[in-house]
């Protein structure tokens, strides 16, 4: 099965350390959706898993020494540290955060890193479209185009949420357009 790939060419609005707490909250907000990782095994699971695996690492590891097979006691304390060290990765990996509002005349994208770090991106919405490439599919993709640039939404999320997450966006720019009003369409006036 091979992936889509996955090009964003719309331009970051802004880089850097992200601000502490909440965005500033947006006039007219149409759609506000906060998408983090799942992660399944929660901090008490966590403590049980480290346990059990202590638990069976130090017992396998006491018949190895009980047998003359000492050197083998210190690989069953190494695997117990590399499944805590992995665990703790994914834990800060967690942590990663994408904001996605929109307004009658904007979408706003912040995307935060678990090392603090936060892009920006805005997109007018009254050119944005949604695309959602590969419906159906695992590798399915959720993306907003505008002039010919892309970005994609809510990679983090499962293949049926980024369908829902296409959806909601949908009904929320057509939401915006109401708001917006007609569309002038430039020009001088004609004479009546």
């Amino acid at each position: 099965m091979a992936r889509q790939p996955a090009h964003e060419t719309w331009p970051a609005d802004a880089h850097g350390r992200a601000a502490d707490g909440e965005p500033e909250p947006l006039a007219d907000m149409v759609f506000d959706a906060r998408i983090r990782p799942n992660r399944s095994l929660g901090s008490a699971g966590f403590l049980i898993l480290m346990g059990v695996l202590i638990a069976v690492s130090f017992t396998a590891g006491i018949a190895f020494v009980s047998v003359g097979a000492w050197p083998v006691f210190g690989y069953f304390g190494l695997d117990v540290i590399l499944v805590w060290l992995l665990f703790r990765l994914s834990y800060r990996d967690g942590r990663r955060l994408e904001i996605v509002r929109v307004t009658p005349t904007d979408i706003h994208i912040a995307r935060r890193w678990p090392n603090g770090w936060e892009t920006r991106y805005r997109m007018p919405s009254a050119w944005t479209k949604v695309e959602l490439r590969a419906a159906g599919k695992p590798e399915v993709q959720t993306r907003l185009t505008a002039m010919g640039k892309a970005l994609h939404v809510g990679a983090m999320l499962s293949p049926k949420e980024r369908e829902s997450l296409a959806a909601a966006l949908e009904d929320a720019l057509v939401r915006a357009k109401a708001l917006r009003g007609p569309q002038e369409t430039g020009g001088e006036p004609s004479p009546a």
